[in-house]
């Protein structure tokens, strides 16, 4: 069976991460519609495109393509009632709840998903990538890529919170009868 190429891009910064808030739906901080199709010609065939359900992603997805397709496992992370709140607000109102959260996998204090559930949904969808030949590139957010890297990796939930992916980084993973990850090197 042919391999599958899978290229996850973080969205493009938001407003939000620079204040330290847990993001809600918000655009795009750059002006994405003069940028549009600015990353289209990055690879040498036009992969399948996907994003998540976010404004964020869809934009950031018009970036590599023109008709990106919505995958809804591609979701950010529930953050259930933190959504738009400061990571200080969270602290001051619910600390322990915060510390809860932030060292225990399971947890979900704030009504939505944990990040035992969340790599659970990826790892799912990875699953379902097997049987998908050819290229695809997924737009998502740095929690699902987080959880992608575990499941791929086989690493411990408690890996989570230390890997850093920053806006527009892009990870590369390959199947073919295993998940590997892929480092490449870039010509200056």
């Amino acid at each position: 069976m042919p391999a599958t190429r899978l290229t996850l891009i973080a969205h493009a910064s938001i407003q939000d991460r620079k204040r330290e808030r847990f993001a809600l739906d918000e655009p795009l901080q750059m002006a994405w519609q003069q940028a549009q199709l600015s990353r289209a010609q990055r690879f040498k065939r036009a992969p399948h495109l996907l994003c998540g359900p976010e404004v964020r992603t869809w934009q950031t997805a018009l970036l590599f393509g023109e008709h990106p397709q919505v995958e809804e496992a591609l979701r950010d992370c529930d953050l259930g009632r933190w959504r738009g709140q400061g990571l200080d607000e969270v602290q001051q109102v619910e600390p322990d709840a915060l510390q809860a959260w932030l060292t225990d996998a399971t947890a979900a204090p704030h009504g939505g998903e944990s990040v035992e559930q969340l790599c659970e949904r990826v790892g799912q969808w990875l699953q379902s990538l097997e049987q998908t030949a050819g290229h695809v590139l997924a737009v998502t957010h740095p929690f699902v890529i987080r959880a992608a890297l575990l499941y791929v990796t086989q690493g411990p939930l408690a890996m989570f919170n230390r890997i850093d992916v920053e806006p527009l980084s892009s990870t590369e993973l390959r199947f073919n009868n295993v998940w590997r990850l892929r480092l490449e090197t870039r010509e200056t």
